[in-house]
């Protein structure tokens, strides 16, 4: 944000945004117009008399802000039933959005518009738009609001002169709903601020003007006996902040924020170091130590089992990576280690990374040009790393040569690690959880066929306070698709989760497929297939894939009960050219429970190869049939083990958050997605 207000002002140095108590960059109660840097992650707390609110906040991309929060309303209970509830408190879920319509310049404010508790209750819905201008270390806001930001009603709406409809609010009607119909609609009020710099850099002084007078409040009666709020934000480290206000001249606030930013996160690893380049080799390629290649790929690049391929001019490696996220590095170590040991006549090294088997990229290396960049090259003609690797189509029939060496490839692979299940804003405890351990184990019987599964032990959980296992009152209209869950999940300490006889194939260019039965996912067993069609080079795919499917008994997980259905999909997926790492996945189908209807699934990979994304599902099942919720939506994040471990990995941890469980717009899991297996890092 310095940089682009360099125009500005260049006398401060500016730490960075603060969040506001509802999460999002902004004043205390009140947003304003500024954005953090793309990628920046923010996790803040906020506490006072009468609420408590949980917020989490990702910067998308560099003009649009995401927040998810929670509300704890101190004053009220979540239910009036003891034997269901107990004494907890009522939680409020919701979500926002602030997009940036234009960047601050020498004449024109930042000017953002936002959205605030979307597809909710609708307790705290509001929109709004705000511009902030900076003038040396003050940076002025002025905004206009509507809905529970704008309770004052200061000013008439603007919005009434264009229709007279705008001049009523609505009601909410349904929990989980976009109320698009009361955007804008309703009383109006001006709000604004202050926030200052001070000459000491970690402290910022705050002074706003509230829009909300709270005589519409969730909590009950909450007296203001001031619209202004004043407060302070002190920045102890990058990673952290915390703040204290007192609002509307009778109450403290106080909260903290934690931060982080998902394009700066890199690794730090306990690893072998590179072999550097040795300046020599063999004279001919009839004296190659093809076992120490072998060997020296798997230590030191990560390219486990290989086979070995050379002719006259190339040599190709046919392997799996097992080791390096980071595709770049485990070009250079290889390529580093085939120009240490073949002779000065190969002029090109291919590398196939396989993936169960089946060839999933391709990198050809000019050994000419990357021997010359370990050296340097001649002033003048540095030349980059797009002309030293190059990526190539996948052939059906591939010429690699003379096969020189031939691993054996392990038939049995194990794994073992630890697992967190959560559940977070259900009746009983606000966060329910079960750690315990997850053990894989799969052997490979040819080339294509291959049988795997997975177990999960539990070793401690709180999913005894499930006291409710009937079937919801809404929503009962659906066959109960996912909504056992907790019968499945008490059922038994050891749970073999899924079972998986699997063939994959690359029956043509740039076509995959593969076939699969067995115990597919905890509840379902049953049949299915699924093709891909993932054109080299393109920035899109499409894949289809169709399931006969039983449910599994939730008594006894190895037994099937009565409920048996058809699912499946045609999915598109497409790498979007205006949004850097940005995917866009769309999959038309049908669910568990029959109904029909569209996922739309929109992600971004950030620099650090961390994934963040947001999906929602709508079917054919109306809002009343469904249950609360109205439909299915959620979040996820994917996480790089590789930035956590002292060690290198190519796996991924996986943080989701479904607000609700219901049964329509369910999809079905298994073992591998041909996409997710057969993508480019």
């Amino acid at each position: 944000m310095a940089a682009e207000l360099a125009n500005v002002n260049t006398s401060y140095d500016l730490p960075g945004v603060s969040q506001t108590d509802f999460g999002g960059v902004g004043l205390l109660q009140m947003s304003t117009a500024r954005m953090a840097r793309s990628g920046e992650f923010s996790a803040s707390y906020r506490d006072n008399a009468e609420y408590r609110r949980y917020a989490v906040s990702l910067q998308f991309i560099d003009w649009l802000e995401t927040t998810l929060r929670y509300t704890d309303v101190r004053t009220r209970l979540y239910s009036p039933y003891t034997n269901f509830s107990g004494d907890q408190t009522y939680k409020d879920k919701g979500f926002d959005l602030k997009a940036r319509l234009w960047k601050e310049t020498f004449w024109l404010p930042e000017s953002s518009v936002g959205l605030r508790d979307i597809a909710g209750t609708g307790l705290f819905d509001s929109e709004f738009f705000a511009a902030s201008k900076r003038a040396g270390p003050l940076d002025f806001t002025l905004g206009v609001g509507w809905g529970n930001m704008a309770e004052s009603g200061n000013i008439k709406n603007p919005a009434c002169s264009i229709s007279s409809g705008f001049c009523q609010r609505a009601a909410n009607k349904s929990t989980g709903q976009f109320e698009i119909g009361n955007f804008f609609h309703g009383p109006a009020a001006l709000f604004g601020g202050i926030e200052y710099q001070t000459p000491w850099n970690p402290l910022r002084l705050k002074l706003e003007y509230d829009g909300n007078d709270y005589s519409n409040e969730t909590a009950g009666v909450i007296k203001q006996n001031t619209p202004f709020n004043v407060g302070f934000v002190y920045r102890a480290t990058d990673l952290f902040d915390t703040t204290l206000s007192y609002q509307r001249g009778n109450t403290l606030m106080w909260g903290f924020t934690l931060r982080t930013n998902f394009n700066d996160l890199k690794p730090y690893h306990i690893d072998a170091q590179r072999q550097a380049y040795a300046l020599k080799s063999v004279p001919d390629i009839n004296e190659v130590n093809w076992s120490k290649v072998a060997n020296e790929l798997d230590d030191n690049a990560g390219y486990k089992n290989a086979n070995i391929y050379a002719d006259n001019k190339q040599v190709t490696v046919v392997a799996e990576q097992t080791k390096y996220n980071d595709t770049k590095e485990a070009n250079l170590r290889a390529s580093t280690i085939l120009a240490n040991h073949l002779p000065p006549t190969i002029e090109e090294y291919k590398i196939v990374n396989t993936k169960q088997n089946i060839p999933a990229s391709v990198i050809k290396t000019n050994a000419d040009t990357f021997k010359q960049q370990q050296t340097g090259f001649p002033l003048g003609l540095d030349q980059d790393d797009s002309i030293t690797y190059k990526p190539m189509s996948i052939p059906t029939e591939p010429d690699y040569g003379n096969l020189v060496l031939q691993n054996k490839p392990e038939r049995w692979t194990f794994s073992a690690e630890p697992t967190l299940t959560q559940s977070i804003g259900g009746a009983e405890s606000f966060y329910m959880y079960q750690i315990g351990a997850k053990g894989s184990a799969d052997l490979t019987i040819t080339d294509h066929w291959s049988i795997g599964g997975t177990a999960n032990l539990n070793i401690l959980n709180n999913y005894d306070r499930f006291n409710y296992k009937n079937p919801p009152i809404d929503g009962a209209a659906l066959p109960r698709v996912r909504t056992w869950i907790r019968e499945y999940v008490t059922s038994s300490n050891v749970l073999l989760s899924d079972l998986q006889l699997t063939d994959i194939e690359y029956p043509a260019k740039d076509l995959y497929l593969q076939t699969y039965a067995g115990y597919l996912e905890l509840m379902y067993a049953g049949i299915g297939s699924e093709i891909l069609l993932r054109p080299y080079n393109q920035s899109w795919a499409i894949g289809v894939d169709g399931n006969y499917v039983r449910q599994r008994d939730w008594n006894d997980t190895l037994q099937l009960a009565d409920y048996d259905v058809f699912t499946g999909h045609v999915t598109t997926y497409w790498d979007l050219p205006f949004i850097k790492g940005g995917m866009a996945k769309i999959s038309v189908g049908q669910y568990l429970a029959g109904d029909k209807g569209v996922t739309f699934d929109l992600s971004r990979q950030f620099d650090s190869g961390i994934v963040a994304g947001a999906f929602v599902t709508k079917t054919n099942v109306s809002a009343s049939d469904y249950g609360e919720g109205s439909f299915t939506k959620g979040l996820y994040i994917s996480i790089p083990l590789d930035l956590m471990l002292v060690h290198p990995s190519t796996r991924h941890a996986t943080i989701s958050w479904v607000p609700l469980t219901r049964d329509g717009g369910q999809k079905l899991g298994t073992r591998y997605s041909l996409y997710n297996l057969m993508k480019n890092k």
